[in-house]
């Protein structure tokens, strides 16, 4: 087939003697501005990715290519890319596609974090929201989250840092980007109290208030889920068990459905009035069903001791 008459869509074959490129693996770090985006992305670059900070969107796919033709010495690039690009932003979508349509392996990590976090971490530095213009830091806040929203709903992986330090942040992105054999799908297991606000990086809720609540029990309040005390009484409810049961029967189908989609990561949340007992139980429980199934999976206690 000749050039002029060979398909735009249709890549081009090697020339003779010349070797296939091989694209770089490729992590997208977005997020709020204050979240933790630079301290995710000096986690990766120790772990040994090519780190970008602010690159236009534009130029992503010529990152790319450039990994590409590396000849193996860049193999892994993260682009750190957030609203200090103004109208460079808006090709992110283009550029995206561009990449879907040349097989580049991608994730999206976003960094989120509660207005008062947000609020504070500025106040703290006594520097401007980089979208607040003459307005409030407040205001800066809400125009960045209508800007990310798309990309948000888009992202691989959410990490909520408004109650975590730099040292957990950075714990959190080495579980998930330590180098290893690469697991099919990650699961973090999250226990957390109603009463201190849904989880705003979880994929799926459930709630376990429909038990009876151990802290009702005078011997058992002093326990958490941990306990093999606490553990018992709960699932020793009617319909506790059951309730473990058929939501791990879902999550299988869930967890086929996510591999069949490229998703790597999922959080999953369990609440109860307290984040103590209930939740805590059926998080560790939820987590051993999902660990055996061959899902690697992180427990994590959101509010267990804040009472």
């Amino acid at each position: 087939m000749s050039e002029q008459t060979r398909d735009e869509d249709e890549p081009a074959t090697p020339a003779a003697g010349e070797e296939a490129l091989t694209n770089p693996e490729l992590v997208i770090i977005s997020g709020m501005s204050g979240a933790g985006r630079s301290t995710a992305a000096k986690c990766l670059e120790d772990l040994g990715w090519f780190v970008v900070d602010n690159l236009p969107p534009a130029l992503i796919p010529t990152m790319v290519d450039l990994g590409a033709r590396s000849q193996g010495n860049v193999a892994r690039i993260a682009v750190v890319v957030d609203v200090r690009g103004r109208g460079f932003f808006d090709s992110l979508r283009e550029s995206l596609n561009d990449l879907d349509t040349k097989g580049v392996t991608r994730r999206t990590v976003f960094l989120e974090a509660s207005d008062n976090a947000l609020v504070q971490r500025f106040e703290s530095v006594r520097r401007p929201h980089p979208l607040q213009g003459d307005g409030r830091i407040v205001d800066g806040i809400a125009a960045e989250r209508d800007l990310l929203r798309e990309l948000r709903g888009d992202a691989d992986l959410v990490i909520d840092t408004s109650n975590l330090n730099v040292h957990e942040l950075r714990a959190k992105m080495d579980a998930q980007f330590t180098s290893g054999d690469e697991p099919e799908l990650r699961a973090t297991v999250m226990s957390f109290g109603y009463k201190y606000g849904l989880p705003v990086d979880a994929d799926h809720v459930v709630d376990c208030r429909f038990l009876p609540n151990p802290h009702w029990v005078p011997e058992l309040r002093p326990y958490t889920g941990t306990s093999e005390e606490v553990a018992g009484y709960v699932f020793n409810q009617p319909g506790a068990k059951e309730f473990l049961d058929r939501y791990a029967e879902l999550l299988q189908l869930i967890a086929t459905g996510y591999r069949r989609e490229g998703k790597r990561y999922v959080t999953i949340a369990v609440g109860c009035t307290g984040g103590k007992h209930r939740s805590v139980a059926m998080s560790e429980r939820l987590a051993r069903r999902l660990a055996a199934e061959g899902v690697e999976t992180v427990v994590v206690h959101r509010d267990m001791g804040r009472e």
